[in-house]
């Protein structure tokens, strides 16, 4: 049920928000399966669910979301820090894995990476009593050319795309410059501006853009 509330949570703050077929493909299920758990969740006092339209967690419902939401994201710091995994293995990891470890152990992980804030993608960490830190980052794609930026998210859990962002050097914390956009949905061409590896000038795709979020800094 957790992993449910987390990934309504996920969508309801996405632009296209909650819909059972999207709930279905995330969570590798039927859309039969997904009406029948959103059944429980609203009886459970976890949601309000009205068919075909809106899921609304309850205050209930966003606390257990929240839970399971930060020890998705703390296993993903911990499969990076500690197991060694690329950042484009342990999403399906993580995935696999919540449902198995046990409070004591979501603790002691959270010790061992030095109480980490953020995900390996860049996402906040909710703390352990339910807080979740705002983010201040707009869409690439949203950015001015010229525009000065650092990288703080990226939203996607393609590995082939996450390995060729990483490649390009295009990670959380990097600081590009806008240096150039063709039209018409065209691709971007950045700037890394810190050095550090990867292009001196990637150029992206709009597919691979969208994925990155950015916090303007001049």
């Amino acid at each position: 049920m957790r992993e449910y509330l987390g990934e309504i949570y996920r969508l309801a703050h996405s632009p296209a928000g909650v819909s059972t077929s999207e709930l279905a493909e995330r969570l590798e299920v039927s859309p039969s399966a997904v009406v029948r758990m959103l059944r429980r969740l609203q009886q459970s006092g976890m949601l309000t669910h009205t068919p075909y339209k809106s899921v609304q967690l309850t205050p209930a419902g966003e606390r257990e979301a929240l839970a399971s939401i930060r020890r998705h994201r703390l296993l993903e710091v911990f499969l990076v820090k500690v197991m060694g995994f690329g950042w484009d293995e342990v999403h399906e990891q993580a995935h696999g894995l919540q449902l198995t470890i046990t409070d004591a152990f979501e603790d002691r992980m959270d010790t061992v990476c030095g109480y980490p804030t953020h995900c390996p993608h860049g996402d906040p960490i909710p703390t352990k009593d339910g807080r979740l830190a705002a983010v201040n980052d707009q869409p690439l794609l949203e950015t001015p050319l010229g525009a000065q930026a650092v990288i703080r998210r990226v939203k996607t859990d393609d590995p082939a795309k996450l390995r060729y962002l990483a490649e390009l050097g295009l990670v959380p914390g990097r600081a590009v410059q806008v240096a150039g956009r063709a039209p018409f949905n065209g691709p971007v061409r950045l700037r890394l501006m810190d050095g550090g590896t990867g292009r001196a000038e990637p150029v992206l795709g709009t597919e691979v853009a969208q994925a990155l979020r950015v916090e303007v800094t001049a």
